[in-house]
């Protein structure tokens, strides 16, 4: 049997696993765009749980525990994987309804039933995801119970399952076999039934750790991340070396230098190079030593009593204001119909709300808005009908979440991809038509839509034969990468000749916030000089992030 108190504890603790895990999470995603990141995702949903955890009494039944971690989840969701995993514990919460103390055969009759939930709502499951990493855990448990039903047994069983599952995902998915990795959100799954079972099994809560690094599976950054909070000297310096091949050097004897001049020494080498890490008051001395064993490929050299002395102030603030600007007041649903967009960049927002929305969500690539953020925009639309546009793949599911949700009023969601396809979809909206079918028009204006999008590799990957380096600049043609440039100037331009066709009347350039004027000004002559005579070319300063480039193409 468990009860409510070790219930609680163990889906904190799992949440805490995945919270330090999320690094190394990310790090498995396979294409190199940046984006919402499984990890983050499924941290941050997982976190609204213990946020929500809070506020029960350890006294609480398993069944109230579940309800509260399932509804928290669904509003927290952020991502697919976000909102799968919410599904799963949804399900939980269904199959733990009127238990107190339930035992392993009611934990693996509660997960098939999050399982089911979580399979119904993917268009096309696909195996060799979270979903197939769930469902082997849930039949490996419903088996486990019918010999031994305890807890312990059974949820060990439950996540021995799911490692095996996932070590099976690449052999299910012939891009994470290219890749040589596992799937992201399956072993999200692994990373938070390990932290249950370490509760229920060996009575220890896995602890909340913040790593600050963001590659936290890496000797070198996972050991520099745990000093980022010790300042006891003024500049973190941070060096690559090229180990030269003629000398024969101890990288020991850096590392015994650098503790004489600072502390939070880190040195980590191989054949090729040595990484360096050090808190000093003299940065010139550690790159000097340095020189002395090869060439210095990359230094960063930081003021961290400064930086932690703006930081904070400028977080809060940053905070404070996202927060006042993303503060949705509830209106009664008056008016026919209305409309909801996510999207990031004040340029960006503005096109919507000159398109006829009503409310923008802040969120799209890196920024994935919650259900629960969805949701309340959808209340402060004050209309009978609701159409929601996600204007990207990684919030539909998020979006569609918020249906059933919403009573008062109707929700539809029109499941845009990117920017360029909610545009167009505002575009085709018919006031003489009926909301249902103005969704069947907005959604087919938007697959008529080419969206091109220039952004960087946030990571070294290979795609097409071809391999991509971590920040080099990459151009995708409707989600396809199709090209890896050096100038983002040069990756738009190409772009744009690629989708556009002797048929193409308009294409929209929109220019992000790390894309100046005059950069975008370049990439608008270019195209002007050579379709202008029977395109017509818009330059709109979205200010968004992520893409420093988006083209709409019709």
């Amino acid at each position: 049997m468990i009860n409510g108190e070790t219930l609680k504890k163990a889906v904190i603790s799992g949440s805490n696993n995945i919270c330090n895990q999320k690094f190394h999470i990310n790090d498995l995603n396979i294409f190199p765009v940046p984006d919402g990141d499984t990890g983050t995702n499924m941290s941050m949903t997982t976190s609204a749980a213990v946020k929500a955890l809070e506020e029960l009494p350890d006294n609480a039944a398993a069944s109230q525990v579940a309800s509260v971690v399932a509804s928290a989840m669904l509003r927290g969701a952020r991502g697919n994987s976000g909102v799968i995993l919410s599904l799963l514990f949804r399900g939980f919460a269904q199959g733990l309804q009127d238990k107190t103390e339930p035992d392993g055969a009611d934990l693996a009759a509660a997960l098939g039933l999050g399982v089911d939930a979580a399979y119904k709502a993917v268009m096309k499951p696909t195996e060799g995801t979270i979903l197939t990493v769930a469902r082997m855990a849930y039949e490996a448990g419903e088996k486990a119970a019918q010999s031994n039903s305890s807890v312990t047994y059974v949820l060990e069983a439950m996540r021995d399952a799911a490692y095996v599952a996932l070590e099976q995902t690449p052999q299910l998915l012939p891009v994470l076999k290219r890749a040589g990795v596992v799937d992201a959100g399956g072993k999200g799954l692994c990373v938070i039934l390990d932290g249950m079972v370490s509760v229920v099994k060996d009575g220890k809560m896995i602890e909340y750790v913040n790593y600050e690094s963001a590659d936290s599976d890496d000797e070198f950054t996972s050991a520099a991340a745990q000093f980022d909070d010790d300042i006891n000297f003024t500049y973190c310096t941070e060096f690559i070396v090229g180990r030269d091949e003629e000398k024969e050097t101890d990288p020991n004897e850096l590392r015994l230098f650098l503790e004489t001049i600072g502390d939070c020494v880190v040195v980590v080498s191989d054949e090729e190079i040595i990484k360096v890490h050090v808190h000093t008051e003299q940065p010139g001395d550690a790159l000097k030593e340095g020189l002395k064993f090869g060439q210095l490929l990359t230094v960063k050299v930081e003021n961290m009593k400064e930086q932690h002395k703006n930081a904070k102030s400028e977080s809060n603030k940053s905070k404070n204001e996202e927060e006042k600007q993303q503060k949705f007041e509830p209106q009664p649903p008056e008016d026919e119909i209305g409309f909801v967009a996510v999207a990031a960049g004040e340029g960006v927002k503005e096109l919507f709300v000159d398109l006829g929305c009503n409310n923008v969500v802040s969120g799209g690539q890196s920024m994935n808005p919650s259900t629960d953020d969805i949701y309340e925009a959808v209340m402060a639309t004050p209309a009978k009908n609701v159409i929601v546009l996600p204007n990207n793949k990684n919030i539909i599911m998020a979006a569609e979440q918020t249906v059933p949700m919403v009573k008062d009023r109707n929700v539809i969601i029109v499941p845009t991809k990117t920017i360029p396809q909610g545009m167009s979809a505002m575009l085709a909206f018919d006031p003489d038509v009926s909301p249902e079918g103005n969704k069947q028009m907005m959604s087919a204006a938007a697959k008529e839509v080419m969206t091109g999008q220039v952004t960087f590799a946030a990571r070294d990957s290979e795609f097409g034969g071809k391999k991509i380096k971590q920040g080099e600049i990459i151009a995708l043609e409707n989600g396809k990468l199709t090209i890896c440039e050096k100038s983002k100037i040069k990756a738009a331009v190409k772009l744009a000749k690629n989708l556009i066709t002797k048929d193409t009347s308009f294409v929209t350039v929109i220019f992000g916030e790390d894309t100046t004027e005059d950069e975008a000004n370049e990439v608008y002559n270019a195209l002007n000089d050579k379709f202008g005579s029977h395109v017509d070319i818009t330059l709109v300063n979205g200010g968004q992030p992520v893409y420093y480039f988006i083209l709409s193409v019709e």
